[in-house]
């Protein structure tokens, strides 16, 4: 029997998850394994490079999962600093740049997979460069940055999720931070009275938020350091340093060039088993791609770690000879700025309003453990279901200590297809350390109910 080539473009968690669970699966006499990616390093967690930043995290290197020699070892022919440039489909072939000898080579494909990732959104501003985190490398020009700036106040761009934790670290390293957005609240993966929370939490923290502000130019001085961000409102806010938290994009140049399938946010479209649609040979995930959204019926551009490493052991299994499959998601997600949780799982209302549903809120305030418990702290829950049914549509969270991942109890009923009334029957743990007799989701849920029925039909 002859070797089959697998090929994969991209070295971080979806396109060496899926190498790896293929070299588990079948061995080298059966399977020679080609990866190739642009930076010098593979398997990290980008998530973490806002708390390396902030110095929550000691070194660099504690976000590395499997280095490029640990990868080589297990027979993966892992290629660095190596880029590919074009897809040639009919062909089954990949043509690869070397980025330090800039030499260019085809490689021949059985099958192939695309793992891009993302790139951030970076607006074409006037003036110098501003920080943006999305690899190790980026990381790494940001902390010697910080390491040789004489002044200390910081500019953050954007107030998304990047954005936030961005303010974080910066606010750790002793930074006065002051976020700009465009938005009417920050965090708009949240509604904007649950994102009002968010505004006056950091105001309160110290870091300044500005909401309604669009940049237009970042100043430097006479020896090219940043000194400014200006807006369209021709405010100026003095910076030392600019980082960038806009959030990112699917990277998908290659596929669209190659005339790959692409959706409404320009991820690549895959079936259940994360091949190429279309294309039996071809499998995509990560951040490249979009993915269903379960509670929406349509395809959605998530770029989390967590879903990109599942995608990777289902590609891994299919390209290995195996079977399986990637069902969607519902939308979870979860954040902090300094003592302050946020998470969100399901739709927004104007998710549900695009989707054409018909539905209620429910807001509720209450405490992450007993009242009288020493250290309880506020946290409000709402939550949204659908106005004949009572399905569960979606949950937002903000507060104190062990308000993010609470909303896990959301995620489960959203993938379940729960009711409200279902939820508030759960069977949730308690003790007066964790939770009031009524954990604030059940309470929310009990006042969804209630807003269910008070709108009939």
């Amino acid at each position: 029997m002859a070797t089959e080539r697998l090929v994969v473009v991209g070295g971080d968690a979806a396109g060496m998850s899926a190498a790896s669970q293929a070299r588990r699966l079948q061995g080298p006499q059966e399977l020679e394994i080609v990866a190739f990616e642009r930076g010098r390093f593979t398997s990290y967690s980008a998530c973490g490079i806002p708390y390396w930043v902030g110095g929550l995290v000691a070194e660099r290197d504690d976000l590395i999962a499997r280095t490029p020699e640990e990868h080589r070892a297990r027979d993966i022919d892992l290629r660095t600093r190596t880029e590919v440039v074009e897809l040639d489909l009919p062909g089954s072939r990949v043509r690869a740049r070397d980025l330090d000898g800039g030499s260019e080579y085809w490689t021949h494909y059985d099958k192939l997979v695309l793992a891009t990732g993302a790139r951030p959104v970076r607006p074409r501003l006037p003036g110098i460069g501003a920080h943006g985190i999305q690899t190790l490398d980026d990381g790494r020009r940001l902390v010697d940055a910080l390491e040789r700036t004489r002044g200390r106040r910081a500019v953050v761009v954007g107030a998304g999720y990047i954005g936030v934790e961005m303010a974080e670290a910066l606010v750790l390293r002793g930074y006065e931070v002051t976020v700009l957005h465009r938005g009417e609240q920050p965090m708009a993966t949240l509604d904007p009275d649950m994102g009002g929370l968010v505004h006056t939490a950091m105001n309160r923290m110290g870091i300044v938020t500005v909401a309604g502000a669009e940049v237009t130019e970042i100043l430097a001085d006479e020896e090219g350091r940043a000194r400014a961000v200006t807006t369209s409102a021709g405010e100026e806010y003095p910076a030392d340093v600019v980082v960038l938290g806009i959030g990112v994009e699917p990277r998908t140049a290659l596929a669209r060039a190659a005339g790959l399938p692409l959706g409404p946010s320009g991820g690549i479209l895959t079936d259940l088993s994360m091949r190429v649609r279309g294309h039996e040979n071809v499998w995509a995930g990560g951040d490249c791609v979009e993915v269903l959204d379960l509670v929406a019926g349509r395809t959605r551009h998530i770029p989390l770690g967590t879903h990109a490493n599942k995608h990777g052991q289902v590609i891994g299994s299919g390209a290995g000879g195996g079977y399986a499959t990637f069902p969607g998601v519902v939308g979870t997600a979860v954040s902090k700025v300094c003592d302050l949780e946020i998470a969100r799982t399901g739709l927004r209302e104007r998710d549900a309003l695009e989707a054409g549903l018909r539905f209620v809120t429910a807001t509720i305030t209450s405490t992450n453990t007993a009242g009288y418990y020493p250290g309880a702290t506020e946290m409000t829950v709402k939550m949204l279901a659908e106005r004949r049914t009572g399905r569960l549509l979606g949950v937002q969270i903000v507060g104190g200590a062990g308000s993010a991942k609470r909303v896990d109890i959301a995620a489960v009923a959203l993938t379940a297809g729960m009711t409200v009334e279902q939820v508030v029957s759960l069977d949730l743990g308690y003790a007066p350390p964790f939770s009031p007799v009524w954990d604030p989701v059940l309470v929310a849920a009990r006042k969804a109910v209630s807003a269910v029925r008070a709108a009939g039909v």
